[in-house]
């Protein structure tokens, strides 16, 4: 008799003193990444990578994860804490799990990876190899990744699963920076992936200033991936600038013959430009700022406005990464002058001036 596989569960108890409401607002929200029912004080939730059932009883809810794997696992426990401390933040709940995947492990998304080559791509972006075991998941599932970058040659600490299902992590003087990157290659075989990182100038760049210093057998820690994959749509808009290029170029490698893209992309110069190859149609074209700060033009949004849409009946997708004022003025124009629905678009703010990591992104992806 052969063993079939288990999905692997874990619940926990959290106590609030609106339940019901909590319960309401992780509902509304997983409902533009997934299936969502609602019956009275219950309620189901299936994405992706997993589900979650909920009921909110007097003075707490229960929540019932459930996962195909690990990984799966893991980020259903994420995601339902860190979005239920979001909309309890006044109360800061506890969130204890029991069951699979037990507090104090090593997070299963996470992989250590060392540097085994650096090129220059343009004068201001630096393609860095990676390399790591049992990279196979990354290959699907999105094409973002987080990268824990050491703080000034210091012995990396990695963070590992708190009780809440959230990364917990080492001591403050030894916990990593994180930024969120793209993964612009990868080789499941070799357990390879190239991370193309975008030089910035200034302070508070650890990015970009790890790129820019890295020696082969340096290390790094990578955990994801996330975010969009590549758009099905027989027309594509596909902009961004250049901390937006490298996701370009892969959704770009992999649409098929037959679709049509319309690629705008804002680099500083025309130094910076690259040759992307498709089997689809391309539209490509540089918008070049010319001394201009980045974040300070309007080169982006006034391009997208003025790309003609098909109107063949052809199915359409727009995905746009940028500075977060463009993609405020982007997202408006797709959803309330194009009427996009919103399957039908992927905008994030890849970073925004004057902010810091994962700030310059939060509540941002649509």
């Amino acid at each position: 008799m052969v063993d079939m596989p288990r999905n692997l569960k874990a619940s926990a108890e959290i106590a609030l003193s609106c339940p019901q409401d909590v319960m309401a607002r992780l509902c509304a929200h997983f409902a533009d990444h997934g299936d969502v029912a609602v019956d009275g004080a219950c309620s189901r939730i299936d994405t992706a990578f997993g589900s979650a059932s909920m009921q909110a009883c007097q003075r707490c809810l229960k929540v019932f994860a459930e996962g195909r794997d690990e990984t799966s696992l893991a980020y259903v426990k994420l995601s339902i804490a860190e979005h239920l401390l979001h909309f309890a933040a006044a109360e800061r709940p506890a969130i204890v799990w029991q069951g699979d995947g037990a507090a104090g492990q090593k997070l299963p998304y996470f992989r250590e990876m060392r540097v085994v080559r650096s090129a220059s791509v343009t004068p201001h972006m630096r393609r860095l190899t990676l390399a790591g075991n049992d990279l196979g998941r990354f290959a699907t599932g999105g094409f973002h990744v987080r990268l824990l970058l050491p703080r000034d040659d210091a012995v990396p600490a990695w963070p590992v699963t708190g009780e809440d299902g959230r990364p917990a992590w080492p001591e403050a003087e030894r916990r990593p920076d994180v930024r969120v990157y793209t993964i612009r290659r990868i080789d499941v075989e070799k357990g390879e992936v190239d991370i193309d990182f975008v030089l910035h100038d200034g302070d508070g760049m650890p990015g970009a200033r790890f790129a820019a210093n890295a020696r082969i057998g340096d290390i790094v820690g990578m955990t994801g991936p996330g975010g969009g994959d590549v758009p099905s749509a027989g027309w594509c808009l596909l902009a961004g600038d250049e901390t937006a290029l490298p996701a370009i170029g892969r959704i770009v490698e992999a649409l098929p013959a037959g679709v049509h893209a319309v690629v705008r992309i804002e680099v500083a110069d025309a130094d910076e430009e690259q040759k992307l190859v498709s089997q689809a149609t391309l539209d490509i074209k540089w918008l070049h700022r010319n001394g201009v700060a980045p974040g300070k033009s309007a080169l982006l949004q006034n391009a997208v406005r003025d790309v003609p849409w098909p109107e063949d009946g052809r199915s359409v997708f727009a995905w746009v990464g940028c500075e977060h004022r463009s993609f405020r003025a982007i997202r408006s124009y797709l959803r309330q002058d194009r009427k996009l629905e919103r399957n039908a678009h992927l905008v994030v703010a890849y970073w925004r001036c004057g902010f810091e990591g994962d700030t310059a992104r939060q509540n941002d992806q649509s």
